[in-house]
C-alpha cells in the first residue's frame, strides 16, 4: 500500500458566535450590536380579574 501525504488542514470561517468573535479579535470585522428589546412591547391597561363565588 502506498504511502499517503498528508494533506494541508483548510479552515473555514462560518457565521457561527464563535467564529466571529474570533474574526472581531483578530481585527477582520466589527463587533456586532446587542438588540435593546425595553420598551419596544406595549402592555395592555387590562384591570386585574376578579372572581365572584
Amino acid at each position: 500500500m502506498a504511502d499517503i501525504p498528508p494533506q494541508q488542514v483548510q479552515r473555514r470561517v462560518d457565521d457561527s458566535a464563535a467564529d466571529m468573535e474570533t474574526l472581531v479579535d483578530l481585527g477582520l470585522a466589527e463587533e456586532q450590536p446587542v438588540p435593546q428589546y425595553e420598551g419596544l412591547f406595549v402592555e395592555p391597561d387590562i384591570p386585574p380579574v376578579v372572581e365572584s363565588e
